[in-house]
């Protein structure tokens, strides 16, 4: 028998021996009692019994030890508590429940942690219909969710999480993008973050002594355990993760100084409403216009935000900061007067048949990058096989398989060590037999109660879930997932999220738009929207049909049908000044399908097009463009050039001034002109 089976099975034996006595026991009757302890020494006893209590800990199920007044280790009594086994009942309201079922049954296959959160619902939805069983509905359609982005980035979460759990220290090349550089690096690993479609890695790095942050698709090759050891380190009991997901991107790092960004009354409610958190805001000079103040670690990232703001925002200080910006605005000014002079391309080599092949099987590979802990999979394997037992009821290989998303195989295997997980004296908590028509039958044994009710969510269970609702968000008809969370929150006594993993808001604060949005698609009526268009700047006024919300790469969208324009239309919520749900009602139309798109530009950024633009991007740049770009040519400099689907030139206009000098427009001329204007007329803007 494998040691990992052996060792689950006397764990799962110590837990029931505990739950069934009822009483403190002595560290001779465990050894005397329990599956698997019998047959060691007294030092090996020791060592294997101390190893499982710090591993059941880590996994939050806590054994009271009480110590003799001698201190005599061998006369210790040991004892699990109910509570610290059993998830407290959650009473979620009917409301709460049906969120649930809706929002988490969307994340199924598109998540990175769809396995532990399958396993955390069975938990949370003790004696009631499973979430993931719930009908399907077309109110939400997630464009962006927290996948691990293929097989590579699967592998290496997954082995980030277990020593992030673990508390291992952990060894990678890493590719630091700002250097053009790949070298080692030795982390011990903190706290995931999840933010714009990218994981990232918070931890102590050993070469600097210092937290710093790792972008998991930047990371080389395999990551690796530093030592053998059991535990390396103990993550610092001041580390708050929760400040790193509230950083602006240009705060990414140490910060350098305090800018000011002075914002006119066209769009001073977006950037207050949006971006204030990041710093303060006061009153500008002007009527209506205001100023932000914000710490900064990145000054090209700041100066990239605030000129793709166009001419209603400009940076007023500090001075070398606002020189910075002058020169790069001069700068695009340049590289759109007249012509462009290129370095000669590079030629590329044709992809072989076997890189051609590589590359398909890797796209056939599962994507599936946590898997739980069997520990939790065993547990809850073991109530599904119990109520089914208590019930006189056979269950299918196929629906448990199915419950638990293990295959036969797998579940065969776990079904052999649950058969064995006993209370001491011959006593079995289950015992359950496959036969070949693939049926299952049940006989629970009289102790069988303490399996009888929902376990402890295990940490990787709760991370899921939370970041799951985090992931949500506010953005659901009903708004009851925040309630839902605040009451697992309260029953696990502790927010998962400060323990392993966050998921970061997608940098607009419209949670307010989305609740108003939400109202109106849940009671099907009318949504008058005052709508700031970026591409014409100006305001708008639509009365429209609200039919579902959309995440994408750029924040999320109330997906519409409006009437006016006879045809279906996305509002980005962060663009909304104000929403109202009208009286007046809808009939929904059949032919509207709201997540059509949801595989497009949502997920891509790829906007739908009628042109395409050759944008140049300079050898500097080169490397992050990579990163989001598909390239279509590269040059003997460094530089590239990527080709941009658009459908409108103001579009593009902004996604070039946001490059801040490092790209130009080739082509097509008159997009090559328009990029020229505006950064005329922010250079007038900002001297005026």
């Amino acid at each position: 028998m494998a040691k990992d089976t052996e060792k689950l099975i006397r764990q799962l034996s110590l837990i029931s021996y505990l739950m069934a006595e009822r009483r403190p026991v002595t560290a001779l009757e465990i050894r005397r009692d329990v599956e698997g302890y019998s047959g060691m020494n007294e030092d090996a006893f020791a060592r294997r019994f101390y190893a499982d209590r710090a591993e059941l800990e880590s996994l939050g199920i806590t054994l009271t030890v009480d110590k003799p007044a001698d201190g005599a280790a061998e006369q210790e009594n040991y004892s699990l508590r109910p509570e610290n086994f059993h998830l407290p009942a959650i009473a979620f309201t009917d409301e709460e429940l049906a969120s649930l079922q809706f929002a988490l049954s969307l994340l199924d296959g598109e998540f990175a942690y769809a396995e532990p959160l399958r396993l955390a619902l069975q938990q949370i939805s003790w004696g009631r219909p499973s979430p993931l069983g719930a009908p399907d509905q077309r109110s939400l359609a997630l464009g962006i969710t927290a996948s691990a982005g293929g097989h590579e980035l699967s592998q290496r979460l997954a082995k980030v999480e277990t020593a992030i759990f673990r508390q291992k220290t952990i060894t990678f090349e890493y590719f630091t993008i700002e250097r053009d550089t790949v070298g080692p690096r030795k982390i011990d690993p903190y706290h995931l973050l999840f933010r714009g479609g990218q994981f990232y890695l918070l931890g102590r790095s050993h070469e600097r002594d210092a937290v710093r942050v790792f972008r998991l698709s930047r990371m080389r090759g395999k990551v690796a355990y530093a030592t053998k050891a059991e535990h390396d380190f103990r993550r610092p009991t001041d580390f708050d993760p929760r400040g790193y997901a509230a950083r602006a991107d240009w705060q990414f790092g140490d910060d350098t100084a305090v800018a000011e960004v002075t914002v006119n009354e066209r769009l001073a409610w977006q950037v207050e409403r949006h971006f204030g958190r990041f710093g303060e805001v006061r009153p500008g000079t002007q009527d209506g216009s205001i100023v932000l103040a914000t710490p900064y670690a990145s000054a090209r990232q700041l100066i990239s935000w605030v000129l793709g703001l166009g001419e209603h925002a400009h940076l007023s200080g500090p001075a070398d900061l606002v020189a910075e910006s002058e020169e790069r605005i001069a700068l695009i000014e340049r590289l759109h007067e007249g012509g462009l002079e290129l370095a000669p391309a590079v030629r590329r080599k044709a992809p072989t048949a076997a890189t051609l092949a590589a590359d398909e099987a890797a796209e056939r590979r599962p994507d599936t990058a946590i898997r739980p802990e069997r520990f939790a999979r065993l547990v809850t394997l073991a109530s599904i096989l119990i109520a089914a037992g208590r019930e006189e009821r056979r269950l299918t290989v196929e629906e448990v398989c199915e419950a638990i998303q293990v295959s036969d195989a797998e579940l065969r295997e776990d079904v052999n060590v649950l058969n064995v997980v006993n209370f001491g004296g011959g006593s079995y908590v289950l015992y359950a037999e496959i036969h070949e028509d693939g049926t299952i039958e049940v006989d629970p044994e009289p102790y069988a109660d303490n399996f009888d009710r929902p376990a402890r969510l295990l940490p990787v269970e709760a991370k899921a879930l939370i970041a799951a609702i985090d992931l949500i968000g506010d953005h659901l008809p009903e708004g009851a997932l925040s309630g839902a969370r605040a009451k697992i929150v309260e029953a696990l006594g502790v927010d998962p999220m400060e323990q392993g993993l966050q998921v970061a808001d997608s940098g607009a604060d419209d949670s307010a738009i989305a609740r108003v949005a939400s109202k109106a698609i849940a009671d099907r009526r009318l949504l008058k929207l005052d709508y700031y268009k970026a591409n014409e700047d100006e305001f708008s006024e639509r009365v429209v049909e609200p039919y579902a919300l959309v995440n994408g790469r750029e924040g999320w969208y109330v997906a519409t049908f409006d009437p006016e324009k006879d045809d279906v239309r996305h509002f980005r919520l962060d663009r909304i000044r104000h929403a109202e749900v009208l009286r007046k009602g809808f009939q929904p139309r059949p032919e509207v399908n709201p997540a059509a798109d949801v595989e497009g530009w949502p997920r891509t950024g790829e906007v739908p097009a009628s042109q395409t633009a050759r944008v140049w991007i300079s050898p500097e740049r080169a490397r992050w463009a990579r990163e989001e770009r598909p390239v279509a040519e590269e040059l003997r400099d460094g530089s590239l050039i990527v080709e941009l689907s658009f459908a409108g030139t103001d579009w593009l206009v902004r996604e070039v001034l946001k490059e801040a000098g490092d790209a130009a427009v080739l082509e097509p001329v008159e997009a090559r002109a328009a990029v020229l204007a505006a950064a005329r007329r922010l250079r007038a803007a900002a001297r005026a």
